[in-house]
């Protein structure tokens, strides 16, 4: 599949089947992370994987109560390494962590798997769950299964709408 088309084809997916993601699977889409560039090579990152049903539960309260998130087979939670910042202060671990469950994302295309980027949730919460030390950013986390809906397209602004050449438009 190229690449466009896997961009093309990702959806949101928040309905899942209930079937377990293999083992093979799930390695190919961490292998997709650890290819992900990052800030000079740093790669300050760490994935949590989890299947644990009664994780799961938990997680999906943490992550604001959204009841859905129980039916995911598989929950990839994307943790930032805090010792990777900018002399600036700029957290580069969030933008290159960003780009690395991006790629676990377009890999689950290709493997016939939905995902959903979560974003809300309590950073706090997800830490307690899951064993993560206070010195470590909860960036991200990502619903992965089977999916078992078809959302249709979305729509979205034309190119002329979001680009400016040559500076501010």
């Amino acid at each position: 599949m190229k690449v466009m088309d896997a961009i093309k084809k990702r959806r949101s997916i928040r309905r899942y089947e209930a079937r377990e993601v293999e083992e093979e699977k799930i390695r190919l889409l961490l292998e997709a992370a650890r290819l992900a560039p990052s800030a000079r090579n740093l790669q300050p990152w760490k994935f949590v994987v989890v299947k644990d049903r009664g994780k799961i539960e938990k997680l999906s309260r943490a992550c604001c109560n959204q009841e859905w998130i129980k039916t995911a087979p598989l929950i990839i939670v994307g943790c930032g390494l805090r010792k990777h910042t900018f002399r600036n202060g700029y957290p580069s671990n969030a933008v290159d962590l960003a780009i690395a469950l991006e790629h676990i994302v377009l890999e689950a295309v290709e493997l016939g798997l939905g995902t959903c980027w979560i974003e809300a949730f309590y950073p706090d919460e997800v830490r307690k769950i899951l064993g993560i030390p206070e010195d470590i950013d909860v960036s991200g986390i990502l619903t992965v299964g089977y999916p078992a809906e078809s959302p249709e397209p979305r729509e979205r602004k034309s190119l002329e709408e979001i680009m400016c050449r040559e500076g501010w438009c």
